[in-house]
Order: C-alpha cells, then sequence, then structure tokens
C-alpha cells in the first residue's frame, strides 16, 4: 500500500487535534498541539522542526511531534517540563505507521531517535521498540525516573481508605488544624482572564516555597508559564486551584484537566504557612476537588518526592529510549 509523509505546521496539528474523523491517540496530555507549540516558542532555538504526518490516502495512520538536530531526531520537549512524551498513533495502525516513518526519517538523514521521557503506557514502548528489535535495529531502552499516580476512587472517603493507617490520620489532623486556624476555601480557576490575573501571584508562591525553585523561575521559564497557562485555560484543561485561608491564597496548584484524567504540573506556597502545611493540603485538596468532579486518575507526574507516596501515588517508571538506524 501507499503511504506519503507530509510536514506539518501547529495550526494543521490543531485541525487534526480537534476534528473526531481523525481516529488519533493524543496521550498524553504533553504532546496536544496547544503543549507543543507553546514549548517550541519558548525553547526550541537552533532545532529543526519535524511535524511528520503518515496518511494512507485520506487517512492520518499518525503524527511524529519531532525535532531535528544533525543526524538525531528527538521528541518536541524537555524533561524538565514535560513529563511524558510519545506519537500520535492510530490503534491498530502502529506498525504501518512506523514503517512509513522511519523509511523517512532515514531519507532525511536520521541516524539516531533519542526518545526521553518515555511511560510504560507509551506507543514507543509497547509497539516501536518490539518492532524495531524486530528489524534489527539496536535500541536501548533504561529508567531515567520515576512517576507516581492514583486511581481516584468515586468518594473521598473510599480515597481515605486507600491510605495507610497513619497518613490518613495525618491527613485529617492537618485538615482539622487548618480549619481551626482560620476559614479554610479552595476553588480553581479556570479561564484566560482570571488566570492572568492569578499567575502574579502563583510565581510569587512558586519561588517563595523552595530555592531551588526561585533559580528554576528564569525570565524564560516564567514566559514559558504565562503562555502555557493561558493556551491551556482556551483549551479548557487547565485548573489552577488556590488554598485560601481567611480569604488570603496561602498555597496554589497547576493542574491540567484531561481525558479523566488530572496532571498536578506545579505548586507553590506561602512558607509563613509552612507550620500548617498548606503545600501538602493544597494538593489533597486537589485531589478531593477531583474525585467530586468524578475524574478516574490522578498523577503527580516525574519525581520521587515523599509526599507523593504520603497521600496515595504509586510509582511508575520512566524510560529513556535510544534507537539506532
Amino acid at each position: 500500500m501507499d503511504y506519503t509523509v507530509t510536514r506539518e505546521s501547529f495550526a494543521s496539528l490543531a485541525s487534526y487535534w480537534a476534528d473526531s474523523k481523525y481516529q488519533l491517540r493524543w496521550e498524553p496530555l504533553f504532546v496536544i498541539p496547544p503543549w507543543l507549540e507553546v514549548w517550541w516558542q519558548a525553547f526550541a532555538s537552533a532545532s529543526e522542526l519535524y511535524l511528520g504526518t503518515v496518511w494512507q490516502g485520506n487517512d492520518i495512520l499518525g503524527i511524529a511531534p519531532l525535532m531535528l538536530r544533525g543526524n538525531t531526531a528527538a521528541f518536541i520537549g524537555s524533561v524538565d517540563v514535560c513529563d511524558y512524551l510519545d506519537f500520535i498513533v492510530a490503534p491498530g495502525r502502529e506498525t504501518e505507521f512506523f514503517t512509513a516513518l522511519l523509511a523517512d526519517l532515514k531519507r532525511e538523514g536520521i541516524a539516531h531517535l533519542d526518545l526521553k521521557s518515555v511511560h510504560p503506557d507509551s506507543v514507543v514502548i509497547n509497539e516501536l521498540i518490539p518492532l524495531v528489535r524486530k528489524w534489527q535495529y539496536d535500541a536501548q531502552c533504561t529508567q531515567e525516573d520515576v512517576s507516581l499516580e492514583v486511581e481516584l476512587p468515586p468518594t473521598w472517603d473510599e480515597y481515605l481508605a486507600l491510605l495507610v493507617t497513619k497518613q490518613r490520620h495525618e491527613i485529617k489532623r492537618k485538615l482539622r488544624r487548618l480549619e481551626e486556624a482560620g476559614k479554610v476555601g479552595y476553588r480553581s480557576v479556570e479561564d484566560r482572564s482570571s488566570a492572568r490575573d492569578m499567575m502574579g501571584t502563583f510565581l510569587s508562591l512558586f519561588t517563595e516555597s523552595r530555592e531551588e525553585k526561585a533559580d528554576f523561575l528564569t525570565a524564560q521559564m516564567e514566559s514559558y508559564f504565562r503562555s502555557l497557562t493561558e493556551v491551556m485555560a482556551d483549551a479548557g484543561l487547565l485548573r489552577l486551584g488556590i488554598l485560601e485561608l481567611d480569604t488570603l491564597p496561602v498555597a496554589m496548584v497547576m493542574a491540567f484537566d484531561y481525558h479523566d484524567h488530572v496532571y498536578l504540573y506545579n505548586s507553590g506556597y506561602n512558607p509563613r504557612y509552612r507550620s500548617l502545611s498548606v503545600g501538602l493540603l493544597s494538593k489533597v485538596l486537589c485531589i478531593k476537588d477531583s474525585i467530586e468532579r468524578g475524574r478516574k486518575k490522578f498523577d503527580f507526574l516525574k519525581g520521587g518526592e515523599a509526599y507523593k507516596y504520603h497521600i496515595g501515588g504509586t510509582e511508575i517508571p520512566l524510560y529513556d529510549c535510544q534507537i539506532k538506524l
């Protein structure tokens, strides 16, 4: 069968994402067009854009969101701000997609695929790696990090019951202590205008909460966060959670809500309220809000911080896959 590979723009990618006739697996969150475009505008520098789409007639078999440098192709994204990356493929068409894609990449002079931040559920792990090994290419995958996530039950009480006894009692105790300190509120901002108004507060809490976060928030990174917040709000995926004590924002979380899956992307808190555990409780209340809205999974994302285990997270390995063509 004849296949064609076309180079796309972010605008054409967005049109495919919006059109349900293309049966593509747009997972995870970090491969959707608005996310890719914001990252590219902020960080791409000298890379060549390769949005390769494989077609059979009028059907899209898949999309490769890649950037090229020399003879190497890597996913669009970076490990510090894009937790999982993958190809966008129509289920059941993986072999055809990768056959056409790799042939096109080799014609472009690509000899190496550098595929970082790969989740065990990815097309890379489940389809590409077995395929290229069958074709006798050199393919190596090593664990680079962990992520943590929790499957959400239907009710808050059932969630608490999932936790070990000590942690369940600790959460209840911390919530009571916070409530004794003043009037507690938790709300979420979702629209562009409100998110823009709250980003100054979020970034202040972000930098105040830990010294390494202050170092991380360069001018370039701040611009990226602000742009990302706005485009994700426009896409209807933003949940900027605000924990208030007597109407004062004391902690915030930046989360994204996509396909019944809540991604906890970043957070910050006022260190003057550290004794009230406001940083941890902002995340706990984000989980509670997610349960009340019927979401199925809460993803703490990359990193093995202790608090993630304490509030129900289960460890998931993340891989760095290197393929020599």
